[in-house]
């Protein structure tokens, strides 16, 4: 099947699916909600409740639509269709098989005969195409931006507890401190911590709570997120001889997104050793 010159990249792919698919559902969301509390001032507070019925409705339509078109520009263009597959689900453009959600994608007869074929590429293997601009190894470490950033909100909330207990003497004000005291030393700690957390190479992963372990002896290696009310933890999770490795990335020098494109390419890499 794969006759044709395959000359775009994941990268480029997974960026233009979030300005098709991504960046609109967001725009869409908080234009409908903008108007209905617009128009709250005028109408009913219930134009609140109906605006996100309306939001949720839109940026599905969209979602159900756009992602189809991009879904089979991407597939056609991309050589490497199973390492676009796993980027796509890493970056919420398309839900895993399983999930239910994929039947309400809306295509009309020419496209779905157009991805059963283009379905046909998941047979050949990728090529691996490395990033001669990556490091033989990369370290990554606690990020001091981010632990400044937090040390500081958490003077200020302990700052406005201490004048709260000045003011009225409130029990809860203490207990406040002596926790904002507690997250501020582990605050510094993490900020004047210069070990790596994570060493990734060409033969494999290390972290600050995990041995070594070459590629051969980890599988599933992957960066996943859990949801937790509004606050979203990353985590670097993958199996081992000895278990399995879940280590918290929020506060390293790395996101979600780039870390999961390192071990494709320090695995990668591996595999062009053997």
């Amino acid at each position: 099947m794969i006759t044709k010159s395959k000359n775009v990249s994941v990268d480029q792919a997974i960026s233009k699916g979030n300005r098709m698919v991504n960046y609109p559902v967001v725009v869409i969301i908080l234009t409908t909600l903008g108007i209905s509390f617009y128009l709250c001032i005028h109408l009913p507070f219930w134009i609140v409740p109906i605006g996100f019925v309306f939001a949720i409705a839109f940026s599905w339509l969209w979602w159900s639509i756009m992602i189809t078109k991009w879904r089979l520009w991407a597939f056609e263009n991309v050589r490497n269709v199973h390492e676009l597959k796993k980027r796509a689900i890493q970056e919420k453009l398309i839900w895993p098989d399983d999930v239910i959600f994929n039947k309400t994608e809306i295509s009309n007869a020419t496209e779905k005969e157009k991805w059963n074929v283009l379905k046909q590429n998941f047979q050949y293997e990728d090529i691996f195409q490395d990033d001669l601009s990556l490091p033989n190894e990369t370290n990554i470490y606690f990020s001091k931006r981010k632990s400044f950033l937090q040390l500081l909100i958490m003077l200020i909330v302990v700052g406005c507890c201490i004048f709260i207990i000045n003011s009225s003497n409130h029990i809860a004000g203490y207990l406040i401190v002596v926790l904002g005291v507690y997250f501020t030393f582990k605050k510094c700690m993490k900020m004047i911590n210069k070990l790596p957390q994570i060493t990734i190479n060409a033969d494999g992963i290390r972290t600050i709570s995990t041995d070594f372990y070459n590629w051969n002896e980890i599988k599933n290696e992957e960066v996943i997120d859990e949801s937790s009310g509004k606050h979203i933890r990353h985590y670097l999770t993958y199996e081992h001889p000895n278990g399995i490795e879940q280590l918290l990335i929020n506060d390293y020098t790395i996101d979600k997104s780039s870390l999961n494109k390192l071990l494709i390419l320090y695995r990668g890499r591996n595999n062009q050793k053997q």
